[in-house]
């Protein structure tokens, strides 16, 4: 699944190395980069994974500079960046969510809690997938309503409605295929009364007098 993908950005090798086989055997998809330059590149691709976890000192870009940079394009606003350095004071927790970042990770790091909080990272994750999906199909549903309201040619006798194409339809063929209106079947009581007042016309007719 897409939301368990996760780049890995850190300069040391062996950290580099130790964070993409622990990533692996949890389960997760690892794409690794050697610098900050690359990382950032490879965050702002379509394709790239939802998570990263981001060394604060790395040469080309800094974890501080990614954040900052990623928050200010709304096709990459939503990766969730978790930044991974031995700064461990206040102030500079302050400054690393400020830039952007969603988490906070000192080296080194337990390896239960890195895990701890990428799962909640991939709950994040699938929740704004799950939202952006949701509002897909609320924009889809206003286009079709907003279709309806238009003007809708109809006829005065048969009650058949033109669509854009032209093409003569009935009015519960035309509904089904524009929005997703289900039918049924059934009759008002106007129209049962006309139905019954012939009815007994019909049978007062066939009915021969006298009987």
């Amino acid at each position: 699944m897409r939301h368990r993908k996760v780049l890995i950005a850190d300069d040391d090798d062996t950290t580099r190395h130790i964070l993409h086989t622990t990533l692996v055997q949890w389960g997760y998809e690892a794409t690794v980069c050697k610098d900050g330059a690359e990382a950032f590149r490879s965050l702002r691709e379509a394709d790239a994974p939802p998570i990263a976890l981001l060394d604060w000192m790395m040469p080309g870009m800094d974890g501080i500079e990614i954040c900052s940079e990623l928050r200010k394009e709304q096709t990459t606003a939503t990766r969730y960046l978790i930044l991974l350095t031995t700064r461990s004071n206040k102030e500079d927790v302050i400054e690393g969510l400020r830039a952007g970042a969603d988490d906070y990770v000192t080296k080194p790091f337990h390896m239960g809690e890195l895990r701890a909080r990428l799962i909640v990272g991939t709950r994040v994750v699938s929740l704004h997938a799950s939202l952006a999906d949701q509002i897909s199909e609320l924009t889809g549903a206003l286009e079709r309503v907003k279709h309806l309201e238009g003007l809708l040619p109809i006829c005065s006798h048969c009650k058949s409605v033109r669509d854009d194409h032209n093409y003569w339809k009935r009015v519960d063929q035309y509904f089904s295929e524009h929005s997703d209106v289900k039918f049924t079947q059934t009759i008002c009581p106007v129209c049962q009364k006309k139905r019954d007042e012939l009815a007994q016309t019909e049978s007062e007719f066939w009915t021969p007098k006298g009987e």
